[in-house]
C-alpha cells in the first residue's frame, strides 16, 4: 500500500516511520516520562482524565485536560478519518489548558479507540453519518459529565466535515465552531491542490512530478480511490501544501513518539485505522458539500493557512464571507499550511483566547480574563 495513501483523506501523509515504531522504540521511554511529568496537571482546580466512553455502540477513548474545571470545554475533532491528534497534542496543547478544558478524542477506528474494539466489527460502521452521530453523543456525554450546557467544537481537516455537520444539526450545543484545514467541497479542494502542485512542478522543471500529475488528468475525476488521491497528495506535500516551507511533515509524526498518552502499540494502530477507513470514506466523499449551507445558528471562527493546498483556504474564506451567522471571524495564518496549531501555535492560542473563549464566557461558561 502507498505510504501516502495511509492518511491521504485526512489529508495527512503518513510515512512508515510514523506508524511502525523502530526496533529501539524503548529508547523513547525516558523521554515520554519527562514529557508526561512536564504535562502533568497538579492544580487542585484542574482535570487530567482518560475515559473510555461507550459511543455509537463501541468503546471510544478520550483525554480531558485543563487547569480549571470552570473553563469552557473545547472538543478537538481530528483529521483522518483515522489520524488522531492525541499523540501530537503535547506539542501545542498545554497553553490551551490555561483557558479551556481540552478534550482529545480518538474517533471510530482511530488509534486507541481502534485497539479497544474488534476491527472487523467496526468496519461495516465506517460511514460519515455514524461519525457525526458519534460526535453528537460525545458532546452530550461531556455536557452531562462536566456540567456544561455547550462546548466549543474544533474540527480539523476530515474532522471539519464532522464539525460542520454538528454545526448544522446541533448548534444549540455549541458556544462556537472553529474550523482548521476546513473542508467545504472536496472536489473543489482537490482541483485547487492539483493545480498548485502541477504549476509548481512545471515552474521547477520537475519532469517526474509533471509526468505523474498529468497522468491523473482529468483530476479529480469521478472517483478518488484506486491511488488517485495518493498521487496528488504526494506532490502537494512536496510543494509545501501540507506544511508551509517544508517538503514533508515528518516533524509532526516523529513528535508522536514522545507522547505520554500513546504506547508504541497505539501508534502502530494508526496505520491500521487508516487502512480500514480510507476507501470506505472516499466512497462517500461525493456527499460532502457545504456550499449550500448559507445560514448557521452558532458562531463560526475559521483558522486559514495561507499555504494550505491539502484543504485549500480560499473556498473557506469565500464561504464564511457569505454565510449568515450570529458571529463569524476569520484569521489568516501567513506561515502555515495544514497544521496551524503546530506551525503557528502562538497565533492559534491568541485566536482561541481572544475570539472564541469570550463567546463562552458571555454565555456564562467560565470567568472573564483579568490582567
Amino acid at each position: 500500500m502507498s505510504l501516502v495513501r495511509l492518511c491521504a483523506l485526512a489529508l495527512l501523509a503518513l510515512p512508515l516511520s510514523a506508524v511502525a515504531a523502530p526496533p529501539d522504540d524503548d529508547a523513547y521511554a525516558e523521554a515520554r516520562g519527562i514529557v508526561d511529568d512536564l504535562q502533568r496537571i497538579v492544580a487542585p482546580t484542574g482535570v487530567q482524565e482518560t475515559h473510555t466512553v461507550r459511543i455509537g455502540g463501541i468503546d471510544q477513548v478520550i483525554t480531558v485536560r485543563g487547569m480549571d474545571r470552570a473553563n469552557p470545554i473545547l472538543l478537538y475533532v481530528h483529521g483522518g478519518p483515522a489520524a488522531p491528534m492525541m499523540p501530537a497534542s503535547w506539542t501545542f496543547q498545554k497553553p490551551w489548558e490555561d483557558y479551556f478544558t481540552v478534550v482529545q478524542w480518538d474517533q471510530r477506528a482511530a488509534g486507541r479507540t481502534l485497539r479497544a474494539n474488534d476491527a472487523d466489527a467496526v468496519a461495516p460502521t465506517i460511514a460519515i453519518d455514524r461519525y457525526v452521530g458519534d460526535a453528537i453523543e460525545l458532546i452530550d456525554w461531556l455536557r452531562t459529565t462536566y456540567g456544561k450546557r455547550k462546548v466549543i467544537l474544533v474540527g480539523h481537516s476530515w474532522g471539519s466535515v464532522i464539525g460542520m455537520r454538528v454545526l448544522a444539526e446541533k448548534p444549540e450545543w455549541l458556544h462556537a465552531y472553529v474550523g482548521i484545514g476546513q473542508i467545504i467541497h472536496p472536489w473543489s479542494d482537490e482541483t485547487i491542490g492539483y493545480t498548485h502542485a502541477l504549476d509548481a512542478a512545471r515552474s521547477e522543471g520537475n519532469a517526474t512530478a509533471v509526468g505523474e500529475l498529468e497522468a491523473l488528468a482529468p483530476y479529480p475525476g469521478a472517483d478518488l480511490r484506486g491511488g488517485r488521491i495518493d498521487a496528488q497528495r504526494k506532490w502537494v506535500i512536496h510543494y509545501g501544501g501540507h506544511s508551509a516551507y517544508r517538503d514533508n511533515s515528518d516533524y509532526y509524526f516523529r513528535a508522536q513518539r514522545l507522547s505520554p498518552d500513546y504506547t508504541p502499540e497505539d501508534r502502530r494502530a494508526i496505520a491500521a485505522g487508516s487502512t480500514l477507513t480510507l476507501d470506505r470514506i472516499l466512497g462517500q466523499w461525493r456527499s460532502v458539500d457545504f456550499r449550500g449551507l448559507q445560514r448557521v445558528q452558532a458562531p463560526v471562527v475559521m483558522l486559514l493557512g495561507r499555504h494550505d493546498y491539502t484543504t485549500p483556504s480560499r473556498p473557506v474564506a469565500d464561504w464564511i464571507a457569505a454565510v449568515d451567522a450570529p458571529f463569524k471571524h476569520t484569521t489568516w495564518f501567513e506561515h502555515s499550511a495544514h497544521f496551524a496549531p503546530i506551525e503557528e501555535p502562538g497565533r492559534t492560542l491568541m485566536t482561541l483566547v481572544q475570539r472564541v473563549r469570550p463567546l463562552a464566557v458571555a454565555a456564562g461558561d467560565g470567568a472573564a480574563l483579568v490582567d
